[in-house]
C-alpha cells in the first residue's frame, strides 16, 4: 500500500513537470519566433558576429527548460534581455508580492451610499480624502477593527470600489493592503501613516492623501506642496512649489499621463514670472510624448529638427492593430481609429519593411508660437532610471538655449525602439512588452544602453542608495 501511495505521488509529479516543460517550450518558441518576426531591432542587433552567439544562448535555455521548467519566466527573460533593450521584455502575470493573512472578509465593492455617509469620527483615519488619482472615502468596517477605503471617483475604479483597507498598527500608524481594479493581479501589502495634524494620510513610497475641505484650491495646494516622509531615496511625489522670489521647482514623476500638464498650467503664472526653473525628472521612466508638450511649449527657444519614428510593417503588427480595433481597444475615440487606419494602409503597402506614418510625416521642424521671456534659465535633474518618453523630452529640451543638464550619470537609454505594446504568450502566465517603432536617428545618433548625459555633473547619491 505504502509503495502504490508514492507510486500515485511520482506519476502526479512527473505529469506536473511534463507539463510545465511543455508550456515553457511553447511560450519559449512563441518568443523567440516573435522577436524574429516582429521586433524591429532585430536586423541592427543579430548580425553575422553575434548570431551564432544567439543561437548558443537559445539551444542553452533550451536544455535548461528541460531540467528546470519551473524556473521559465526567468529563462524568456534571460533570452529578451539578450537584446538590451528595456522596451522588449518579459513579465509574469500575477507575480505580484501576496500579502499574508489578508482578510477574506473585505469586499470587492463597499454596499453603501458614499455619498450619504456622515463620519463618526471614532478614528481620525475616516473621512473623504482627495489625491493625484482622485477621491476616496475611509469606512470603518462594522465586523472588524479595519477601515476600508472605497473609490469616491478614483482612477481605473468604479465608484464604490474598494482601494485598499487598513488596520491600526499604532498612533497614527496602519497596515495597508492595496487591492488592484483589475481581477489579474492580487493584493499587495503597504504601510501608511496620518501626518500633519491628521490631514495627510501618506502611504509609504507610493502617494499621499489629503483630507477633503470645502476649499478645492486649498486641497490641492497641500497635495502638491506636502514632503513626504517615506520617499525611501526615490522622487516619487510630484511637488511644484516656489523655492525663492526667482526660482519655481517642478518634480515630475512621469509622463504616463496628464499630471505634469496639470501641475504646470496650474502654476504657470508664477513659473511665467520668475527668472528660473528647475525641472526635476530623476525616477521618471516615461509614458507619451503628448504629456510634456505644455513643458516644451514653456522652455521653448528657437526651431529645431526632430526626428520621428518608423512603423516595422509585419503581418503580426499588422494584425494585432487590426484586433486593437476590433476589440475597442484604440484611444482617442474615431480620431484614433482614424489615425491606425492610416497608418494601417501604409503598412499593408509595405510588408516587411519600415513606414512612417502618414498623419505624421517624416522628420519635423518643431517651430512654436511663442518664446516666453520667464523662465530665462531652466535646470533640468536626471538620473539613471530616466528612460524613454523622459529621453525624448531631454532631446527636445536641449534644443533650447534656456536648458542645461544636472545629474550625477547618464539617462537609462531606452528610446531608439518604442511605441511599446503588450502581447500574452501561449500559457498565459507571461507577459511580452515589445516596441514596433524603431526611431529615425539610427544608426547615426542611438540612445539606448547610452543615454542622455548631464552638461554639469552632480555627484548626488544613486536614486538606486538607501542615501538620498
Amino acid at each position: 500500500m505504502r509503495n502504490l501511495f508514492f507510486l500515485i505521488i511520482f506519476i502526479v509529479l512527473t505529469s506536473n513537470l511534463r507539463s510545465q516543460t511543455a508550456d515553457c517550450v511553447k511560450d519559449f518558441n512563441f518568443l523567440v519566433q516573435k522577436i524574429k518576426i516582429d521586433y524591429p531591432g532585430f536586423n541592427e542587433k543579430v548580425t553575422s558576429k553575434t548570431r551564432q552567439e544567439l543561437l548558443n544562448l537559445e539551444q542553452e535555455l533550451r536544455n535548461k527548460i528541460q531540467y528546470y521548467p519551473d524556473s521559465c519566466g526567468k529563462y524568456l527573460s534571460i533570452y529578451a534581455s539578450w537584446f538590451k533593450d528595456n522596451h522588449l521584455r518579459i513579465k509574469r502575470l500575477n507575480s505580484s508580492y501576496v500579502s499574508n493573512n489578508i482578510n477574506k472578509s473585505i469586499p470587492k465593492v463597499y454596499s453603501g451610499n458614499l455619498d450619504s455617509i456622515i463620519f463618526s469620527g471614532s478614528d481620525p483615519v475616516e473621512g473623504h480624502w482627495h489625491s493625484f488619482e482622485g477621491d476616496i472615502a475611509i469606512i470603518k468596517s462594522k465586523t472588524n477593527n479595519e477601515f476600508i477605503g472605497a473609490a469616491v471617483s478614483f482612477r481605473n475604479y468604479t465608484k464604490n470600489q474598494i482601494v485598499f483597507s487598513l488596520s491600526k498598527l499604532a498612533e497614527s500608524e496602519y497596515k495597508m493592503i492595496s487591492y488592484p481594479y483589475y481581477d489579474s493581479s492580487k493584493p499587495t501589502n503597504g504601510k501608511a501613516c496620518l501626518r500633519l495634524k491628521d490631514k495627510v494620510l501618506e502611504i509609504h513610497e507610493y502617494t499621499r492623501f489629503v483630507r477633503k475641505t470645502k476649499s478645492p484650491i486649498s486641497d490641492d495646494a497641500l497635495l502638491y506642496s506636502y514632503f513626504p516622509e517615506y520617499p525611501n531615496g526615490g522622487n516619487i511625489f510630484p511637488l511644484a512649489t516656489k523655492l525663492s522670489d526667482s526660482t519655481f521647482y517642478l518634480r515630475i514623476t512621469s509622463f504616463a499621463d496628464d499630471k505634469a500638464e496639470v501641475s504646470t498650467r496650474k502654476h504657470w503664472s508664477e513659473i511665467t514670472s520668475m527668472p528660473n526653473l528647475i525641472i526635476d525628472i530623476r525616477g521618471n521612466g516615461g509614458g507619451q510624448d503628448n504629456f510634456y508638450q505644455v513643458l516644451a511649449d514653456l522652455i521653448y527657444t528657437n526651431a529645431y529638427e526632430s526626428k520621428g519614428v518608423e512603423w516595422y510593417a509585419t503581418e503580426n503588427n499588422i494584425k494585432m492593430y487590426e484586433n486593437a480595433i476590433k476589440n475597442g481597444k484604440i484611444k482617442n475615440g474615431e480620431e484614433g481609429i482614424r489615425s491606425i487606419n492610416a497608418l494601417l494602409n501604409e503598412m499593408r503597402k509595405n510588408i516587411g519593411g519600415f513606414v512612417i506614418h502618414p498623419m505624421m510625416g517624416q522628420d519635423e521642424i518643431v517651430k512654436r508660437d511663442t518664446v516666453f521671456p520667464f523662465p530665462k534659465k531652466v535646470g533640468i535633474i536626471i538620473d539613471e532610471d530616466v528612460a524613454s518618453s523622459a529621453e525624448q523630452f531631454l532631446l527636445d529640451a536641449k534644443e533650447s538655449s534656456k536648458v542645461l543638464l544636472f545629474g550625477n550619470c547618464n539617462t537609462a537609454g531606452v528610446l531608439d525602439y518604442s511605441n511599446a505594446i503588450t502581447e500574452k504568450l501561449p500559457s498565459n502566465k507571461y507577459e511580452l512588452t515589445f516596441p514596433m517603432t524603431r526611431s529615425r536617428r539610427l544608426p547615426n545618433h542611438a540612445i539606448d544602453n547610452i543615454g542622455i548625459s548631464p552638461d554639469v555633473y552632480i555627484p548626488y547619491p544613486s536614486s538606486n542608495s538607501s542615501a538620498f
